[in-house]
């Protein structure tokens, strides 16, 4: 004998599934835009949101380092490593990378440390070794020479 159920949806399922779809739309990844402007934080750099999707960039830490400390020289390396995204530690590495090699030079004054940035190095790799640093730095802070 045929079971007379056969063929038709137990609403109880159907609303299981809705349920679950409903669930599942909600746990769907979010994109929120911030808009840097004149001022903030953000201003010349990157928003957080555009690397969230993969979680790289096209400029390194490095980089990051130098345009924060050009834009703001007495910049605290608490709030250099929050911006950038990485440890106050990797910061601390970046710059003893960038002192050693010239690229930036502190200053003590009084209990604040100031950095400056030497803008007429070339870049590092062959590739932009004919760009200054001070091209990369105007470039990201839309300053003219």
């Amino acid at each position: 004998m045929a079971n007379k159920n056969a063929g038709k949806t137990d609403p109880s399922t159907a609303i299981d599934k809705k349920k679950r779809s409903s669930s599942e739309l909600t746990s769907l990844p979010t994109a929120t835009v911030a808009i840097a402007t004149p001022g903030t934080a953000t201003e010349g750099l990157a928003s957080e949101s555009s690397t969230k999707k993969t979680g790289w960039t096209f400029l390194t830490n490095h980089s990051h380092v130098i345009i924060l400390l050009a834009r703001q020289p007495d910049m605290v390396l608490r709030e250099v490593a929050s911006e950038i995204g990485i440890t106050e530690r990797a910061v601390q590495r970046i710059i003893a990378d960038l002192e050693e090699d010239g690229f930036l030079i502190r200053e003590k004054i009084g209990r604040q440390n100031h950095y400056r940035v030497v803008r007429d190095l070339p870049l590092r790799h062959p590739i932009e070794g004919h760009k200054f640093i001070g091209d990369l730095v105007d470039l990201i802070l839309l300053r003219k020479k």
